[in-house]
């Protein structure tokens, strides 16, 4: 196969697919201190197989864990599909085990509700959470693209109560943080109230919702009004506040 471009391997990008990694690596059968520890290390993806991991293989591993108590969800994925992301989700929500949730590397996407509807979420250092929107691809006429539209906005809009839940705000707060694509820091995450703790390191949560700050979304540059010129013409400034920015930014590269 012939790598165009990123989306050959639909959720892996240009990585071609393999064999994922094990969803269960082990279950500690003490009795009273019964923990299993669950990876899901790969794309959420229904194919599952080499593509990914599906629902129906996580449901399948967290049903042969037996009565545990405590279920630890290591999490490094950067997502994949919504549905088979909800799924995942409301299995581990029906389980009467605890979950707690480790992203180990990056929880995006799919992947980033998921961890956030556990139990307890424990952030590791130098991690990364990202939520957006949902997307899709559609062939049809404009009818069908507004149906489209439309089932999206529904499904993000359920995806951002899951973090309203967790974290506090509205669903409509959340949805604003997903239209600019907010990437968290593990400091970021625990501050936004979207994870509880960052393993080893003591961090108390002081922002909750107000998640704006996080996103990669620039401020809209308003372009001022002219200015009068001894000489009487009328002359615009230079630059915008943003563009001074952006200035200062790549002079500091520059250095």
């Amino acid at each position: 196969m012939t790598i165009d471009n990123y989306r050959d391997f639909r959720f892996r990008g240009s990585v071609a697919p393999a064999p994922h990694t094990p969803i269960i690596d082990s279950i500690a059968a003490v009795p009273g201190e019964d923990e299993a520890t669950m990876y899901l290390y790969d794309p959420i993806d229904s194919w599952g197989g080499d593509w990914g991991v599906s629902a129906k293989e996580f449901v399948a591993a967290l049903g042969s864990l037996g009565p545990v108590s405590t279920i630890h969800l290591h999490v490094n994925s950067p997502g994949g599909e919504v549905w088979d992301g909800v799924a995942i989700m409301n299995a581990l929500r029906e389980h009467p085990a605890r979950v707690v949730a480790h992203v180990d590397g990056i929880a995006a996407s799919a992947a980033s509700f998921i961890a956030a509807s556990a139990d307890e979420v424990i952030m590791g250092r130098n991690t990364q959470m990202m939520i957006h929107d949902a997307r899709a691809i559609a062939v049809g006429p404009a009818s069908i693209m507004r149906q489209v539209a439309d089932l999206l906005d529904k499904t993000s809009t359920d995806i951002a109560g899951v973090y309203a839940t967790k974290a506090g705000g509205t669903a409509a707060e959340w949805r604003d943080s997903m239209r600019a694509e907010s990437w968290f820091t593990a400091e970021e995450a625990v501050a936004a109230g979207l994870a509880d703790s960052i393993a080893g390191v003591e961090v108390t949560p002081t922002n909750r919702w107000d998640v704006s700050v996080y996103s990669r979304q620039e401020p809209e540059a308003v372009e001022p009004e002219p200015v009068d010129t001894p000489d009487g013409s009328p002359e615009l400034p230079a630059m915008t506040t943003v563009r001074q920015a952006r200035h200062r930014a790549n002079a500091r590269k520059v250095a």
